[in-house]
């Protein structure tokens, strides 16, 4: 189940998303998610829905590697609609002893399933098709006017874009971890919750040595390479804005009138 989640992952292929700048791809990004939260009924989310799949196709990453990434939230996803359901109060449709399910809450329960999925589905997309490096360049660009208020940009990106990239190598190396303890004997999955905290001990003992040891070797490497910072720093690949980064930020502007626009007037 740890191989199964996506996040952070990059997918090495040739296509017109994978050539973008990441300033594109993480502005649309924010700006899809941001749109999820506007509609107020399924025409939005049919719109969304159309413009995610066309960006998947346009990116030439296998579907079943983005639903793969769905498995890991499946209990997230429970927990989110079985509370909208159940807890939301307005016209009442079915009373199950004393819960009692209504049209308000089915509503939400569905709305809030099909955003949390796109929300998922959507940011993996960006992290499929942009390689560390560019992720690290393009927030440093976009959050370039915070420079102003003496925030530290360069250091905020690269710690954001180093997260990321630790997700898949700490989730591979808890799955080493657990195989190797398994082997030797140990049981995650039977007893109590208390029985199953003490087990996960001799797990998270050795990701901790793991995760420090990986973060010191990382530091050394970029001491050794004279990494000094930001200030002053010259890049190999400037980012540069090319024709289709101009299209992009067309089409998604379109996509936020259209599908905000239908998703909110027409009820």
């Amino acid at each position: 189940m740890l191989r199964d989640i996506t996040l952070g992952q990059y997918y090495q292929t040739e296509s017109v998303i994978h050539r973008m700048d990441p300033r594109v791809k993480l502005g649309g990004t924010i700006l899809y998610i941001i749109s999820l939260f506007f509609f107020k009924n399924f025409i939005g989310y049919v719109i969304a829905a159309l413009f995610l799949t066309v960006v998947i196709k346009l990116s030439r990453v296998p579907f079943k590697f983005m639903v793969k990434g769905m498995k890991s939230i499946l209990f997230l996803l429970m927990i989110t609609v079985v509370f909208n359901l159940f807890l939301t109060p307005g016209t009442p449709l079915i009373s199950l002893w004393k819960l009692t399910i209504t049209y308000e809450g089915l509503k939400l329960a569905v709305f809030m399933a099909i955003r949390l999925v796109f929300l998922i589905i959507g940011s993996s997309v960006m992290t499929l098709t942009t390689t560390p490096n560019n992720l690290t360049d393009g927030m440093e660009k976009m959050m370039k006017p915070l420079k102003v208020f003496k925030v530290p940009v360069h250091e905020m990106a690269m710690i954001m874009s180093i997260a990321l990239r630790f997700i898949p190598i700490l989730l591979e190396e808890t799955d080493k971890i657990m195989k190797a303890q398994i082997a030797r004997g140990a049981d995650f999955e039977s007893g109590n919750i208390i029985n199953r905290a003490k087990a996960m001990v001799p797990l998270l003992v050795p990701l901790f040595i793991s995760a420090f040891r990986r973060a010191n070797d990382l530091a050394m490497a970029m001491e050794a390479r004279c990494y000094r910072g930001g200030e002053g720093r010259t890049k190999m690949k400037p980012l540069i804005y090319q024709k289709q980064d101009y299209i992009a930020y067309g089409c998604i502007a379109c996509y936020l009138v259209i599908s905000i626009g239908l998703g909110r007037i027409i009820l």
